[in-house]
């Protein structure tokens, strides 16, 4: 993984940067005993990052849609555990992580809407 590609892709960045933020909050929930949703949690929070990477060698723009797709279906995944988390009492704050993905999940959707609306027939 060249280290400049990420630097200089935003999306590539914010999600390295946000896998980190979930894997630290994994480790926190395994301290705990939590152990089946920080493996879901785990997961979902990390595919996000790692499908946005493979969209950046995609086939073709059909591919590379689909690949974000997926990326976008992992946000609204990591989205759910956040919020399961959030609204257990028992588990440790993780507001600042539910913000963090609100703002990929955008970020992911805003590129979607714009390759869709550079190839009209892909829906």
């Amino acid at each position: 993984m060249k280290k400049e590609l990420i630097e200089n892709n935003p999306l590539l960045k914010f999600s390295l940067n946000f896998s980190l933020d979930i894997i630290q909050y994994c480790e926190k929930l395994e301290s705990e005993k939590k152990f089946v949703v920080s493996r879901q949690l785990l997961k979902s929070g990390t595919s996000i990052g790692a499908n946005s990477m493979e969209a950046q060698n995609a086939e073709s723009k059909s591919d590379f849609i689909h690949k974000i797709k997926i990326a976008a279906k992992e946000c609204d995944e990591t989205q759910y555990w956040l919020t399961l988390c959030d609204y257990s009492p028992s588990y440790p704050d993780c507001k600042d992580l539910i913000l963090k993905v609100d703002e990929l999940s955008k970020i992911i959707n805003k590129i979607l809407a714009t390759s869709k609306s550079r190839t009209p027939s892909i829906v």
